[in-house]
């Protein structure tokens, strides 16, 4: 029998954690999905932009609504029940949203699919605590973003190129059944501690006290929002993701087709390369925060780059497609920097709080394209000039400006709060 004196090798933490972040990454391609649909969606619902917005952001509405109940839930049920039935809700989700013959129905269907894979990410922070040293945490939290991105990248041109070969409809029925299929294999792989397979694990109840002076529900929720950086870092990640998620998750590619006179393909492959560099540069900001042990420099330097590049992006007209894929790459790149507020705020608080805490800062995180979607789409419609192709809005360049003045207002925002963010030296805060 194996000794429970040794932690689990890392080839089998790996295993478990990827399991999980398989279905992390079928969240993230529900969540961008939307984007290379747009014209589809608006044609089988009668949608305007305003419309389309809050059909793509029921998702966000549950998700973030998910986010301390899924901390608690992670807690009582452990990460394998809590990912497994995430999964089956979010195929029921997928389904329903293939099948709905009234806009209700798919708003109905996103709402399910966004609550449900809500339970994604903080399960699988909650598998990187139980498999992985304490010293991997920010590194690992950047290989889940870069799982989700993975998901992104299929729901760019592949997905394209599937809904103009079997229809949108066709292709979301297959995610579904892809989705049901996730779920059995997390049930019958995920184990929720080392322990279960024999080895000794990196936390343990009985001799953390830590774990066993856990606050209730409330008072925790209350107690984490008393420290500064919580409130700083709630806010901080929701300006970067707002940015990536609103352009490269809705509107990104509707203005590449008709600002720079891109073929949809092709404007769908651009939003791809922006939240694959994402992906990337998640891993990477976490990797470098640990080894040079600190949080804010980087998170820093990495949100002032890309408050520059959405500059560039979004406010400078007839950029050449070469220019503009080397800027969404490097911006797609620098807002993987949000991924060090997990990190952050986790060190911030006392490590009886760090589960809380986790759902209230990935509460702020999914905020940005929550809050920033539909107001983006209402900015279009208030600007719109009345111009239509084959039945669908076009919206003009000084409408996407005005819409995309949000994004960029709240990424400065972002910049700025930082100042206010106090180093914890890679250190965790002690619960004295």
């Amino acid at each position: 029998m194996q000794s429970r004196a040794s932690t689990p090798p890392l080839r089998l933490a790996w295993t478990i954690w990827g399991f999980g972040a398989t279905f992390y990454l079928m969240g993230f391609f529900q969540r961008v999905a939307p984007a290379v649909m747009t014209g589809e969606l608006m044609q089988a619902f009668d949608l305007n932009a305003t419309a389309l917005g809050n059909l793509s952001a029921f998702y966000f509405y549950s998700y973030v609504s998910m986010q301390i109940p899924t901390g608690i839930l992670a807690d009582l049920w452990g990460p394998r029940r809590l990912l497994t039935a995430g999964a089956f809700v979010a195929a029921v989700g997928a389904l329903m949203f293939a099948m709905a013959s009234t806009v209700f129905w798919a708003y109905l269907g996103r709402f399910l699919i966004g609550g449900a894979v809500a339970v994604a990410f903080v399960g699988n922070l909650k598998l990187a605590s139980e498999w992985f040293p304490a010293r991997y945490f920010a590194m690992v939290s950047g290989a889940a973003l870069f799982f989700g991105i993975v998901g992104a990248v299929f729901a760019g041109t592949p997905l394209r190129i599937l809904v103009v070969a079997f229809g949108w409809r066709n292709t979301m029925l297959v995610s579904a059944a892809v989705t049901f299929v996730i779920c059995a294999g997390v049930w019958i792989i995920v184990r929720d501690h080392p322990g279960e397979k024999g080895y000794a694990g990196y936390t343990d109840p009985v001799a953390d006290p830590a774990a066993n002076s856990r606050p209730g529900i409330f008072s925790g929720i209350r107690e984490v929002l008393r420290y500064p950086t919580t409130w700083l870092l709630f806010v901080i990640p929701g300006g970067l993701v707002g940015c990536v998620l609103t352009f490269g998750g809705l509107w990104g590619v509707p203005y590449l087709s008709t600002h720079h006179n891109l073929p949809p393909a092709q404007a769908a492959a651009l939003n791809s390369t922006l939240l694959v560099a994402w992906a990337v540069g998640g891993p990477v900001f976490g990797g470098l925060s640990d080894r040079i042990g600190r949080r804010k420099p980087l998170y820093f330097l990495g949100c002032a780059v890309a408050v520059i590049g959405w500059i560039f992006i979004l406010f400078i007209p007839e950029l050449p497609v070469c220019l503009l894929t080397i800027l969404l790459i490097i911006t797609g790149f620098a807002s993987g920097c949000m991924i060090i507020s997990f990190a952050f705020a986790r060190e911030s608080v006392p490590a009886s709080l760090a589960g809380t805490v986790n759902g209230v800062i990935n509460m702020g995180v999914i905020s940005g394209p929550t809050l920033l979607q539909p107001a983006v789409g209402w900015l279009l419609d208030r600007n719109w000039t009345g111009e239509l192709l084959q039945g669908i809005r076009i919206y003009d360049m000084a409408a996407y400006r005005a819409g995309f003045a949000l994004m960029l207002g709240w990424a400065l925002v972002s910049l700025v709060l930082l100042f206010f963010t106090r180093e914890t030296g890679c250190r965790q805060m002690s619960n004295n």
